[in-house]
């Protein structure tokens, strides 16, 4: 229940210093410690604002005030409507000083207060100021911080804004006459600003504060959730309290919210403006992760345009070259399927005798360098074979026209043709 407690107090945005020995001393102490008082004093706060509830409860000095917190804290969970009796009804006096009840009315008032403020976020509603009061000043706070740091008296009730801040100036440069004139260093910011642009810096300021906080929310929950998943590993089954513990303290120096106001863009030196590297190697010494600096090393090259380029995963292209025209030549007699070469002329020769086989007729042909070629020849006699009968083939190309005609003769698989006459034209 520690763990669940510390972890509530940093979502909600507890501002002191609270760990697991501060937490185990107050719950052990009750309402006897005055750190106890203070965090239920809060608590209670916080949830009087968001419930508009009239009982508060005012944080203790010493441990004689403990009757008064009890009475306090009371009618306050009377009020809330407690449902656990061991913090909401019986002595008053032994209710809060056992550390049982402590952390049973810690973890109570802690999951309140966090359903209130979501309740409040989905439904906001305008804070209730009871009638003829007037609501205190934000800037309170740090004027008593500037007369306490400048050892000013307390400033009496009817002094005016201007006087006040008169009086600051006057002991301010009482001050700055007191140290060297370099101790401070000239402002970063040189020229008078008008209302307008001052409030054009605030709202740029807002969006900046709003930017890096969601940075800041994103990288803590990146860490929140890694550091949470090696409590999975079955080596730290068991031992989930010393992670938290040994994760907290460094945990809670880390906020999502920004401190960076106007006042610091005022307060700014010129050597703000001086960019110095953390990574320069004059300097990487000093961070503790680089203790060691590394030496000169050779070059192992990897560099992108020192590398041979890939090959190509086609050939490249060429274009296709036309080859020259030649004519049909004469083939041997009785050879099956053979074609001649061409030439300036072609050759002559007479077909074999074949059984129920192929028999093709020489050709004769003439001309030159191709440009004239054609066949004439004599079928064969066959039986029941391919072929025409009597006939011939006949080829003719004269310039741009191509002649071809067939002649049939009888017998042969048609059974006789008279051949017909295609004419070709280039």
């Amino acid at each position: 229940m520690e763990n669940d407690i510390l972890d509530a107090l940093d979502d909600l945005g507890y501002e002191d210093a609270f760990d697991e020995t501060v937490l185990a001393k107050a719950v052990e102490a009750g309402s006897r410690s005055p750190v106890f008082t203070k965090l239920c004093a809060w608590i209670t706060g916080e949830l009087k604002g968001l419930c508009n509830l009239e009982e508060c409860v005012h944080p203790t000095q010493s441990p004689d005030d403990t009757e008064g917190f009890e009475m306090e804290m009371s009618s306050f969970l009377s009020e809330f409507g407690c449902p656990y009796a061991g913090v909401s009804s019986g002595d008053s006096a032994q209710r809060f000083r056992t550390k049982e009840n402590c952390l049973l009315l810690l973890d109570y008032l802690l999951t309140e207060l966090q359903a209130a403020q979501m309740t409040h976020a989905n439904h906001p509603r305008p804070p209730s100021t009871p009638t003829g009061q007037a609501p205190a000043s934000l800037h309170s706070g740090e004027l008593k911080a500037i007369c306490i740091t400048l050892g000013m008296s307390r400033p009496p009730a009817n002094i005016t804004t201007f006087q006040f801040f008169t009086g600051v100036e006057k002991k301010l440069r009482e001050f700055l006459s007191k140290v060297p004139q370099d101790h401070i260093g000239k402002p970063l910011m040189k020229r008078a600003m008008a209302p307008g642009q001052w409030a054009q810096l605030d709202i740029i300021n807002r969006k900046l504060s709003e930017e890096y906080r969601i940075r800041r929310e994103m990288l803590l929950k990146r860490l929140d959730v890694t550091i949470q998943s090696f409590n999975w590993s079955d080596r730290t089954k068991g031992r989930e309290d010393a992670v938290a513990q040994a994760f907290r303290p460094k945990r809670q120096g880390l906020s999502t919210q920004t401190n960076i106001i106007l006042a610091d863009l005022l307060a700014a030196r010129e050597d703000i403006a001086r960019i110095q590297k953390t990574s320069y190697g004059a300097t990487r010494h000093y961070c503790a992760i680089n203790k060691v600096l590394m030496g000169r090393v050779p070059d192992r090259g990897g560099r992108a345009w020192e590398r041979a380029p890939p090959p190509k995963e086609m050939p490249a292209f060429k274009k296709r070259e036309d080859g020259g025209r030649g004519g049909f030549g004469g083939g041997r007699g009785g050879q099956r399927g053979g074609y001649g070469g061409g030439g300036d002329r072609g050759g002559s020769a007479r077909g074999g005798r074949v059984q129920g086989g192929w028999s093709d007729g020489g050709d004769h042909g003439g001309g030159r360098g191709g440009g004239r070629g054609g066949g004439r020849g004599r079928g064969g006699r066959g039986r029941g074979g391919w072929g025409g009968g009597r006939g011939g083939q006949h080829y003719q190309q004269q310039g741009g026209q191509f002649e071809q005609a067939f002649q049939g003769g009888r017998g042969g698989y048609h059974g006789g043709q008279q051949g017909g006459r295609q004419v070709y034209y280039s």
